[in-house]
């Protein structure tokens, strides 16, 4: 991959959980890294196995390698959200991590 083409940037976060005054559960979210990222549609037959199952607002962020990432987290871009739905260590080399992730609707 040339490394020219992470130009966008995307902001890792991961939730977390507090209780408030009341004594309820309050879920947050805290920013974990910001990347840079190759930003992708899905296209031919990635595109046509997401809308099998109705994921057409799936897009692919591929970063650098960073240990820690997993499927609790999510991805702001371009002021939306996307909840990560798989995560792939390409050729598990430790290189690049290919991140799919599904856009949250009425994310503002």
């Amino acid at each position: 991959m040339n490394p020219g083409e992470l130009n966008k940037r995307i902001t890792l976060q991961r939730p977390i959980i507090t209780i408030n005054e009341r004594g309820f559960e309050e879920e947050t979210w805290e920013d974990v890294k910001t990347v840079w990222a190759k930003v992708t549609n899905l296209h031919g037959g990635e595109y046509f196995a997401a809308a099998a199952v109705q994921a057409e607002n799936t897009v692919k962020f591929t970063i650098r390698y960073l240990p820690g990432i997993h499927t609790t987290m999510r991805i702001l871009f371009r002021g939306k959200q996307y909840n990560i739905t798989a995560i792939d260590n390409i050729k598990y080399q430790n290189r690049y991590l290919e991140i799919k992730a599904l856009e949250v609707v009425g994310s503002g």
